[in-house]
């Protein structure tokens, strides 16, 4: 799953690349994923040529693409929510298109802006600006991230609407908005917290840990992904991650194998040394 870092890697990747760039042609090669709000779906490909790229936006896991207005002074955007698979291709027309293609858009500098997913579970919105609002979860999320961060004092509020295990409160998206389940395991693996702790059973120590490790992990990945992840903003690079990923490998901190489990329908990946706990209370 793309998450804050991988998208704001991104997003200045396509600020600096696609701005100003006309669309000359749209191709919906796979409707599935695609939700046209603004505009009938057969009428989507006339609609969004003739329009450029104007400026570039992440609020959470969701990526904003706004768009020139048309002839007619209609404005147009499209909002990009990658889910698990869900990536942006920049490339050459001759680049192999890849099986699970679902949108195809080509630039007036001759190349294109594909939207991938191989589980098909994102979706691309093509909208007005009023109907943001109707995006599930786009507008109802917490604080990013990456944005200046929170006092402990009102992180501390805005964790305490939650009682569940840490690792979902966090991935939820209400409390603070942009981790998903690898940079959420990185986060707790940073704090010391044993993923499947209740939030309400956290020291005061420990929230303070859980606040510094909540800012510091997602913007010290930022570096690293632009430079790893250069002109290639498809791929997904998570091999430079200390636990997440790294089932049963040795824990860079202790030596101890990283434990890997599956629970509630995700990956999770901890030291049980350096994250001490129980899964059964």
């Amino acid at each position: 799953m793309p998450e804050a870092p991988d998208l704001y890697v991104i997003r200045d990747y396509l600020e600096r690349h696609l701005t100003g760039l006309t669309i000359t042609k749209a191709e919906v090669l796979r409707p599935i994923v695609m939700r046209s709000m603004a505009v009938e779906p057969d009428a989507l490909p006339d609609d969004i040529a003739g329009r450029s790229f104007s400026t570039f936006w992440r609020k959470g896991k969701f990526l904003g693409l706004e768009l020139t207005t048309g002839s007619d002074g209609s404005e147009r955007l499209l909002v990009v929510n990658p889910m698990l698979s869900g990536a942006l291709q920049h490339c050459a027309p001759s680049v192999r298109v890849a099986k699970r293609t679902f949108l195809a858009l080509t630039l007036s500098d001759g190349q294109q802006l594909r939207y991938t997913d191989d589980d098909q579970m994102g979706m691309v919105y093509y909208l007005t600006p009023e109907q943001l609002p109707q995006i599930p979860r786009l507008t109802d999320q917490g604080p990013d991230v990456l944005n200046e961060p929170l006092s402990l004092e009102e992180f501390k509020e805005h964790l305490k609407p939650y009682r569940g295990e840490i690792k979902g409160v966090l991935t939820r998206g209400g409390a603070v908005s942009g981790i998903g389940n690898a940079y959420v395991d990185e986060v707790l693996f940073a704090a010391g917290l044993f993923p499947f702790k209740k939030l309400t059973s956290l020291s005061k120590e420990e929230l303070a840990g859980l606040h510094q490790a909540v800012y510091s992990v997602p913007a010290n990945a930022i570096p690293v992904l632009q430079e790893r992840m250069g002109d290639d903003i498809h791929r997904k690079v998570r091999d430079f991650l200390k636990v997440h990923g790294k089932g049963n490998q040795p824990c860079p901190t202790c030596g101890t194998n990283i434990t890997h489990i599956t629970s509630n329908g995700h990956l999770t990946d901890y030291c049980k040394k350096c994250q001490p706990g129980s899964l059964f209370g």
